[in-house]
């Protein structure tokens, strides 16, 4: 699942607390959110039933899905 936050404080709280224990209710594995506006993308992996932060990327960074083997995005493409 891969969610932008929208603008907004109210419609950020939801991206980052409403949906991701919905979805980590509903069982999705992976979540990263995309933060335009501080151009970082957090990575949400399940651990122990719950979706879980487990790292914090930038411009600059590689991400790579621990779900999708061979997958990997330069970074700074999402932000151009």
């Amino acid at each position: 699942m891969i969610e932008s936050l929208s603008p907004g404080s109210q419609h950020e709280r939801r991206d980052r607390e409403v949906k991701l224990k919905l979805y980590s209710v509903r069982g999705v594995r992976e979540y990263w959110i995309v933060d335009w506006r501080t151009t970082k993308l957090e990575v949400y992996l399940r651990q122990n039933a719950k979706l879980t932060l487990v790292e914090t990327l930038f411009p600059g960074d590689i991400l790579r899905s621990h779900l999708l083997p061979g997958f990997e995005l330069q970074l700074q493409i999402v932000f151009l």
